[in-house]
């Protein structure tokens, strides 16, 4: 892979979302930075977000709606049913889930274990 020049942009989006526990989305992002950064577009805010993924700096999450986590070690993610927060699993990933598919031949690079039902605030209305 071919080294990246430094980007003021790409290191203000990668910070946005390491700093973030609400695994945000490009817009999230976006709307985070624009107000100090006008010259900014959407396009360039995609366009580094899913650079970083690939560099394995950022995780891409394949909700509905395309996030991004800045822990890139393995775990576990919830999401709510209802508002679609997403928010971390402390202590839930296993990766002994791995063994059925490698007993089966497989090579097991990863795996994703999402959580889905109601968060605590929509749980308790509103």
């Amino acid at each position: 892979m071919a080294v990246r020049r430094y980007s003021r942009q790409r290191e203000l989006i990668y910070q946005t979302v390491r700093a973030s526990s609400a695994h945000p989305t490009a817009e999230m992002v976006y709307a985070a930075l624009k107000p100090d950064h006008p010259n900014l577009s959407l396009g360039t805010v995609y366009r580094n977000l899913h650079l970083l993924a690939r560099e394995g700096k950022l995780r891409q999450l394949p909700f509905p709606v395309e996030r991004f986590d800045g822990m890139v070690a393995p775990h576990s993610h919830f999401c709510c049913r209802v508002c679609g927060q997403v928010s971390d699993v402390a202590g839930a990933y296993d990766p002994e889930l791995d063994r059925a598919a490698r007993a089966l031949g497989h090579q097991v690079d990863r795996h994703e274990v999402v959580y889905y039902g109601l968060c605590a605030r929509c749980r308790a209305g509103g």
